[in-house]
């Protein structure tokens, strides 16, 4: 028989299962997109690049945090600002706490992991600097706390998490729920949006087609 073909007996190949596995998930990413381009999620992300452009421009920082998954596109976006998106310009402020091993090993055993963001958002983060927050579910207690924190310091707060909101909805400034609750979907939607809010800083910041000196 060849593989991915249907055999004698009709069922569907051990090579064909996968694929079609594949595919759905293809299929349901497009969807996810689809639908996000009828939704509030676009100007939101714009909403958020303005915000994020504005801090950068008054000598502040952005500040990117989330668990598991989220935690290394928090990683992934502020590289994007550190070093750079489509072309070469200077580096632009940004911090991604799960990178601090240290302190998030120590605060977590110290204190609890409840806390690893607050607490470092306290001490590394001020008073006109922007957190951005990643949620899948928008209810992780580290990221409610770090968003609470950041209220209290005066820093704004930008949440990228799935349909459902989750109670980040009522302590983000800029809440930012893509239109699906299927957690690889949603990964990957923010992280969509990501990449836009990082380019249409970097534009803020140097408008292309000039040269642009560190």
């Amino acid at each position: 028989m060849v593989p991915g073909r249907l055999g004698m007996s009709g069922h569907m190949s051990e090579c064909e299962r996968p694929a079609r596995v594949v595919r759905r998930a293809l299929l349901d990413s497009i969807h996810a997109g689809r639908r996000m381009l009828r939704s509030r999620c676009v100007q939101q992300a714009a909403e958020a690049a303005e915000r994020i452009a504005a801090a950068l421009h008054s000598g502040h920082k952005v500040v990117f945090f989330g668990n598991g998954g989220s935690a290394m596109d928090a990683g992934h976006l502020a590289a994007e600002l550190l070093g750079r998106f489509y072309y070469d310009r200077p580096s632009l402020a940004a911090v991604a706490l799960p990178d601090a091993t240290a302190a998030m090993t120590a605060i977590g055993n110290d204190y609890s992991y409840e806390d690893v963001f607050a607490r470092q958002l306290r001490g590394v983060g001020a008073a006109g600097d922007v957190a951005v927050g990643l949620t899948t579910s928008g209810n992780s207690v580290n990221v409610l706390r770090a968003f609470e924190a950041a209220r209290e310091v005066g820093i704004g707060t930008v949440a990228l998490t799935g349909q459902s909101g989750g109670k980040v909805v009522d302590l983000a400034d800029i809440c930012i729920q893509v239109p699906t609750d299927d957690v690889p979907r949603v990964q990957e939607a923010c992280m969509h949006l990501g990449h836009s809010i990082c380019e249409l800083v970097e534009r803020a910041m140097f408008p292309p087609g000039q040269l642009w000196a560190e």
